[in-house]
């Protein structure tokens, strides 16, 4: 036998015999990892075309987040392709070329390749602006890596057009097995920092939660009005979490039934709390635990859909048409394929235990092993933030939720003597610039990227880069020079009393950073008292 088979072959057997789980547990249904496919890359052409919004302010030399500050935020040995320009025609093309591949991804065109390349760009796209990321990235990021060891074009593909043989009913491996576990991890993990938490525990978290302005939207306002089924809500949300394993070892219609619980709370979150494209990432993640009775189900519905099935079918017939003239390029060589699968099943396992294995054991009895200083998880965490797939602690609203309002003022004088709010471009004020706070940011990224802000301090580099902007292009948009400007955020008690009176809460006024804009010194601008 080949030594390279050998070694495939052994690492296989091995991990099977260390770990026997039920195949049926971890099987991954071929078009569950289809539709998988098309929702990674629709959210990859989301995302891009989202991120365009703010292109000039966060993506080129010409905003707040230059080059160099991007480099130095990030992993000293992070990995981008953007680091190779700072031309913004180059940057735009870089948006373009992803969205191009996201399509690749979807029409499942040597979808290997396609999810490659997706995986590296969307990582080159994250370390180009790291201070407007969230958790949502972090768990799209490591759904894709685990994505590259699975057969997404298994099904509905062009790929699946050129096969030479049948596709799959499912996947059983050790990569649907960990790409499974990835997101039973995120949720175990969320909620055990949760449990620490009397507000968790005892029901008031979700009630709080839906009382912040500055993250609540659509039907944030209304749903605060049911604090009673807003609190059972949230117990049953925070024991989902903690049993969230069963989404594992759960078979027929109790998985598909608890996969639609986590589906619709994760819905409920999209149309309440702006907090990103996470509700987006998880629905679309939690689609590999449906099982083949439900996508059966869905064929049957679609086949008994009333619509015209000749003109169905002619779509279909010159889709395939097309599909098929593509080129079918590839290596007929035994030795590189025995080559590709061992360096896929050693990568993979370095990557489970790495990823997966480690991290819950810092949890557990031998965390010191694996927690103490310079210790394996530190190692292994300097190593995955290269490609930014190290485990984060996952403490989403945990372990104790927010129960403050935020919002941004920035007193600014003129060179003129004017006093004004350059945050919120206004006269000088610390009321709230909106009952909405949300609505004080732009977007969502803009809030992310206020977080960085405010948690950067005085002497922090991201708080001067945004001063320094303000002062250069202010003139440009209002006239006026300006001479210094100083940086506060506002921050207001939310308790279950003043959830709809923000007039009634406590509220204080903390400095983030004071600058002097050209040869001007910085000086304070006093806040009210």
């Amino acid at each position: 036998m080949h030594p390279l088979r050998t070694i495939s072959t052994r690492a296989r057997d091995h991990l099977r015999e260390a770990a026997y789980v039920d195949p049926g547990a971890i099987r991954i249904d071929t078009r569950a990892l289809a539709a998988f496919r098309i929702g990674a890359g629709l959210l990859i052409i989301a995302d891009v075309l989202l991120r365009a919004r703010n292109f000039t302010f966060f993506y080129t030399e010409a905003g707040v987040v230059p080059q160099s500050l991007a480099r130095e935020m990030a992993a000293d040995n992070a990995i981008s392709v953007y680091y190779l320009t700072t031309d913004p025609t180059a940057i735009a093309a870089l948006f373009v070329l992803t969205i191009l591949v996201a399509v690749q991804l979807i029409v499942g065109y040597k979808t290997r390749i396609a999810v490659v390349l997706s995986f590296l760009l969307v990582v080159s796209l994250d370390h180009h602006n790291p201070l407007v990321l969230s958790f949502a990235d972090t768990l799209f990021r490591m759904l894709l890596f685990w994505a590259i060891f699975l057969p997404l074009g298994e099904r509905w593909s062009v790929d699946a057009l050129h096969a030479d043989s049948p596709p799959r009913t499912g996947i059983a491996s050790l990569a649907s097995a960990a790409i499974l576990a990835q997101i039973v991890y995120m949720y175990v993990l969320n909620g055990y920092h949760k449990r620490e938490s009397e507000l968790w525990t005892g029901g008031e978290a979700t009630p709080l939660i839906m009382g912040l302005d500055n993250t609540t939207f659509l039907l944030g306002d209304l749903m605060r009005n049911v604090p009673t089924l807003l609190q059972y809500g949230g117990l049953t949300w925070y024991y989902m979490l903690l049993f969230a394993w069963l989404l594992v070892f759960l078979r027929g219609h109790a998985r598909t039934l608890l996969v639609a619980m986590f589906v619709g709370g994760h819905a409920s979150f999209a149309i309440t709390v702006r907090i990103g494209a996470f509700a987006y990432v998880a629905i679309v993640g939690l689609l590999l635990f449906l099982q083949a009775p439900v996508w059966d189900r869905l064929e049957v519905l679609v086949r008994s859909a009333p619509i015209d099935r000749s003109r169905l079918a002619h779509a279909r017939t010159e889709l395939e048409r097309i599909g098929s003239r593509l080129p079918r390029a590839r290596i007929n060589s035994a030795t590189f394929g025995r080559a590709r699968t061992t360096v896929y099943t050693v990568v993979l396992v370095v990557a489970v235990v790495s990823l997966l294995v480690v991290p819950t054991l810092s949890y557990l009895p031998v965390a010191q092993f694996v927690d103490e200083e310079d210790g394996l998880k530190d190692r292994i965490d300097d190593r995955a933030d290269a490609i930014r797939i190290s485990q984060p602690d996952w403490t989403v609203f945990a372990p104790h939720p927010r129960t403050v309002d935020r919002y941004y003022v920035f007193p600014a004088e003129t060179e003129d003597g004017n006093t004004v709010d350059a945050y919120n471009e206004r006269p000088l004020t610390y009321e709230r610039p909106h009952d909405e706070l949300q609505k004080q940011f732009g977007t969502y990224r803009e809030r992310f990227y206020m977080n960085s802000v405010r948690r950067g301090g005085p002497d922090d580099v991201v708080s001067e880069t945004l001063a320094e902007h303000l002062c250069e292009t202010w003139a440009d948009h209002h006239g006026e020079d300006l001479a210094r400007i100083n940086m506060y955020y506002v921050v207001e008690d939310v308790t279950l009393e003043t959830i709809d009176e923000p007039a009634d809460r406590d509220r204080e006024i903390r400095p983030i950073y004071a600058h002097g804009c050209g040869d001007n010194e910085p000086r304070e601008i006093a806040p009210p008292e």
